[in-house]
């Protein structure tokens, strides 16, 4: 062998490298894209090893808000969440570390795989392991906990073996017997609807099941985070007409939706006690939840509706278009339309929240992302605010949790701004929820993203008072003995938070100002802005036909 060889390997063999570089490179090798979080001991030098790779790195100012931009990327992208925290030094567990905790045991229950990688060597294994589980199956997060002394270790790095990155998840399809039943009672539905879950977007099952939908003139109602599968204008959506369709169906079939609190349980009084239940999804432990199903179809929510579809191929079918059942759907969507926009329509001040979210959707690009959280905000804004693409709603989904929208409007804007440059993302906050994360304006402005937060300001939770009202209160007592639990300071001035990072801010108080300053913040796409909108303190949604998720005797 040549002497200029033997040098060459002789080199290469006493050539070192970082547990921070190891980590950056298993995690580069497994195709992620970004990372978000907050720097501090043991972790920046990963955060640094990473963008020398190419990983882009965000720097988030609540480590809350970086997992929550972390996850939004992860559902926008199909490479779901996994986490990667510092832990004490291996040489001082059980001494009373900094920050010693039982981090991997804490995580378990929380997550689908968590693990402490038992040396550096091991890491690239470890990495390609969380990432095949966390998109395998039902996605979720993952945690990889990684001791002080790791990351600044240096170990041979001819002793590294990177992992080739994982193979895609694989396509399960639903027993062909199981299909043939689900299509048959499909068939003899005299009420039938679908109902479109966020597990149908993340399955990218938008064509498939449009094609369902218009080949068989079925009804469909999307769940909040199904909402653009199929747009939300199309003749087939129900959505005004909500309660009707849940109570009244005798067949509704489940693409990728939970009966849990947001489908309320399934149970009656809200469904028809001998509904039958035909559910689509990915995870087996999820069929038979709360009711017990007439079919359950096993796979991915894709290739079992085209499994659905070839037996209507096969035997051609529409439900009728001019059935009673339509037609009393279709009566109950005019009448709730009209009530919405008869509370839209009102000239008093402040603007209730339909005057406002109406103005809003008459400005809304068709292609925007829209990003919400609050109580009534997110609420009502969900029935008026349409989406017309699949995996372009993020709002508090499952769990409700309030703090979510600076978080997922950040990824969003990432993921446009590298996908679909000139797509703008529009956040829609309730006050309360924006003091959750409000911290995050200064994030977004440091990487000037294309986000419009809309603040829907009603000095409260749930509600609040007007200022005066405030005053008098104050006038002879403490606050903390006489201002309602729910209220916040009236008027604040949430605009200038975002001024003082550099961004734009604006002020409303009429349906004039509203539009003047959105249209403005549409057309400038060189820097983030925020419209703190004022609307009435004691605003609330329309009448209901059933209490939502709890009763109140406020």
């Amino acid at each position: 062998m040549p002497e200029s060889n033997l040098a060459e390997r002789s080199d290469r063999s006493e050539e070192q490298v970082s547990g921070a570089k190891v980590i950056a490179q298993a995690l580069k090798t497994q195709n992620v894209e970004y990372m978000f979080g907050v720097v501090g001991i043991p972790v920046t030098e990963i955060a640094i090893a990473a963008q020398e790779l190419g990983i882009r790195y965000i720097g988030m100012r609540n480590e809350q808000a970086a997992c929550y931009a972390a996850s939004a990327v992860g559902y926008l992208t199909g490479r779901p969440l996994i986490v990667i925290g510092g832990s004490s030094e291996r040489n001082q567990e059980t001494m009373g570390a900094f920050q010693e905790f039982p981090q991997v045991e804490a995580c378990r229950p929380y997550s689908k795989f968590s693990v402490r990688p038992s040396s550096i060597e091991a890491i690239p294994t470890v990495i390609e392991k969380a990432v095949r589980s966390s998109i395998y199956g039902r996605p979720g997060a993952c945690y990889v906990d990684i001791p002080a002394d790791f990351v600044t270790l240096q170990v041979n790095v001819d002793s590294i073996k990177y992992k080739e990155c994982c193979m895609p998840p694989p396509v399960s399809m639903a027993e062909t017997s199981a299909v043939c039943m689900a299509a048959s009672i499909i068939r003899n539905a005299k009420q039938p609807l679908l109902i479109i879950g966020k597990g149908a977007a993340y399955a990218h099952a938008e064509e498939s099941i449009r094609k369902l939908v218009e080949q068989c003139k079925l009804p469909f109602l999307p769940t909040p985070m199904g909402k653009g599968v199929v747009p939300d204008n199309h003749p087939n959506c129900v959505s005004a007409a909500r309660s009707r369709a849940l109570q009244f169906a005798d067949v509704i079939v489940l693409f990728g939706a939970r009966l849990n609190w947001i489908l309320h349980f399934g149970l009656p009084p809200r469904y028809q006690p001998d509904v039958k239940f035909i559910q689509v999804d990915i995870c087996a432990e999820e069929l038979g939840n709360n009711v017990r199903p007439a079919v359950t179809l096993l796979g991915d929510i894709n290739a079992v509706t085209k499994q659905l579809l070839e037996q209507f191929d096969k035997t051609p079918w529409q439900y009728p278009p001019e059935s009673k059942w339509w037609n009393t759907l279709r009566e109950k969507m005019k009448s709730n339309d009209a009530a919405s926009k008869e509370l839209a329509s009102k000239k008093s001040l402040p603007m209730n929240y339909y005057t406002v979210f109406y103005h809003i959707q008459e400005q809304l690009p068709r292609d925007c992302f829209v990003v919400s959280e609050g109580a009534n905000t997110m609420d009502i804004g969900r029935t008026v605010l349409q989406n017309y693409l699949p995996r372009h709603r993020l709002d508090a989904g499952t769990f409700g949790t309030m703090g979510v929208g600076l978080g997922f409007a950040i990824a969003a804007a990432l993921v446009a701004k590298d996908r679909n440059p000139g797509k703008r993302v529009i956040c829609v906050e309730g006050d309360s929820a924006f003091g959750f994360s409000g911290m995050e304006v200064e994030t977004i402005c440091r990487y000037n993203l294309p986000i419009i937060l809309l603040v829907v300001n009603n000095n409260g939770i749930y509600h609040g008072v007007d200022k005066d009202s405030w005053k008098e209160m104050l006038k002879c007592q403490d606050a903390t003995t006489v201002a309602p639990p729910m209220c916040l300071l009236p008027d604040s001035h949430y605009e200038q938070v975002m001024a003082a990072f550099g961004g734009k801010g604006y002020f409303a108080q009429t349906p004039e100002e509203l539009q003047k300053s959105l249209r403005q913040t549409l057309e400038d796409t060189t820097k983030p802005s925020l419209i703190n909108i004022m609307i009435e303190p004691q605003g609330t949604r329309k009448a209901q036909d059933f209490h939502w998720l709890t009763r109140s005797n406020m």
